[in-house]
């Protein structure tokens, strides 16, 4: 059988204020067209449909049409919450989305049949699939009782319930003649970061090994990393990655969903579609000599000024670069005594003594912001 493998499609993102959504109608449009080009059996969405919990109504607009054009493509599809997701709200979508013959999954239930999804090819083979839902600490807990799970295993840590979790479904869905598959939505230890993911979600007690994959499973579709990659395991683990950059931090990576080729008694083969509909990113550097000669065409830029602090440079930029959605001073340009510097000491002294020495050590010294200070400081004293 044949899959598209797609995850943290993050709609709603907000790029340093600006609104996206165009953008990523233009990607989900690529993506459709990928499934319309490669006509799969499956379609799986991993996780992070959207990129805040309260999605806006044009968000969800956005989400609930590209899960009707993939499934008129089609292809099965199943599509799992994520941890930007509101699971609970989109299993509210779920008698939409079965009338439409979608699979949804957004928060992990008592049944263990609601993980397990079963189907059939055209060409007549059977696979089976556990689709679990990304699962937080707090209701890890709540869930290794919900599966009736011992007080020895309740006390072990995240990674261990998640394995535990997946140990119980795998005995219910899988089976030696079909071809076995796992979503979820969560991190494997030796993935690497893509740049925008949620800190809080991606490490400490929330990283698992990819120890916790049942062994007889044929391919494992991961969301939450934003790189496409594949990590070590007991089988194939695979992060499709965002189809498009979600902050400065992704520019590096390439948007792609992955295809992958699976069937019982072989392999799975991976391979990855670029997705270029999305407007590039990119980060520069430069003084204002050097960012007036600069062509990024029409990217959207984080530009590093390499020039002394001072008042209006960002307005500057800005004006030079109007595609540059976020200005900084190039660390380089900062004096390592700033970080060193001992604190002013306050007793005796105005506030504009204190701002001015504050910005003396900062290498800020600059007229004009030391003459707005002390006209703001005025006005509200």
């Amino acid at each position: 059988m044949k899959i598209l493998h797609t995850s943290d499609w993050h709609v709603g993102k907000v790029l340093k204020g600006r609104p996206r959504l165009d953008e990523q109608i233009q990607v989900l449009a690529q993506v459709v067209e990928v499934a319309r080009d490669e006509r799969p059996d499956l379609i799986i969405v991993a996780g992070d449909l959207y990129d805040t919990a309260a999605p806006t109504a044009d968000a969800t607009r956005v989400v609930t049409r590209a899960l009707s054009a993939l499934r008129r493509t089609g292809a099965e599809l199943v599509a799992i919450g994520g941890n930007h997701d509101n699971g609970p709200a989109l299993d509210a979508l779920r008698p939409w989305a079965e009338s439409a013959g979608i699979t949804l999954r957004g928060a992990v239930r008592e049944s263990v049949k609601e993980h397990v999804i079963t189907g059939t090819t055209a060409g007549g083979e059977e696979w089976r699939m556990i689709a679990l839902p990304f699962l937080s600490q707090r209701y890890a807990v709540r869930a290794v009782e919900m599966f009736k799970l011992t007080d020895a295993e309740a006390t072990q840590t995240y990674a261990d319930h998640v394995a535990r979790l997946l140990s119980v479904l795998a005995a219910e869905a899988f089976a030696d003649d079909t071809i076995n598959l796992v979503t979820t939505h969560l991190t494997v230890v030796g993935g690497a970061m893509g740049g925008g993911e949620r800190d809080a979600h991606t490490i400490l007690g929330y990283a698992v090994p990819a120890t916790v994959f049942p062994g007889n499973a044929h391919y494992v579709a991961l969301g939450h990393l934003h790189r496409a990659q594949t990590v070590p395991g007991p089988c194939p683990v695979r992060y499709s990655g965002s189809p498009l950059a979600i902050d400065f931090g992704e520019a590096e990576n390439t948007p792609s969903v992955s295809v992958v080729d699976v069937s019982a008694d072989r392999t799975a083969k991976v391979r990855d579609v670029p997705i270029t509909a999305a407007t590039p990113l990119k980060t520069v550097f430069g003084t204002l000599e050097q960012l007036a000669a600069l062509d990024a065409g029409e990217a959207w830029l984080r530009v590093f000024v390499r020039e002394a602090p001072r008042a209006g440079l960002r307005e500057e930029v800005q004006e030079m670069l109007p595609r540059a959605l976020e200005v900084r001073i190039d660390p380089m340009m900062l004096p390592e005594a700033a970080a060193t510097r001992p604190s002013a000491r306050a007793a005796g002294r105005s506030a504009g003594e204190l701002f001015t020495e504050y910005l003396a050590g900062k290498g800020h010294d600059d007229p004009a912001t030391r003459d707005l200070f002390h006209r703001l400081h005025g006005e509200v004293s």
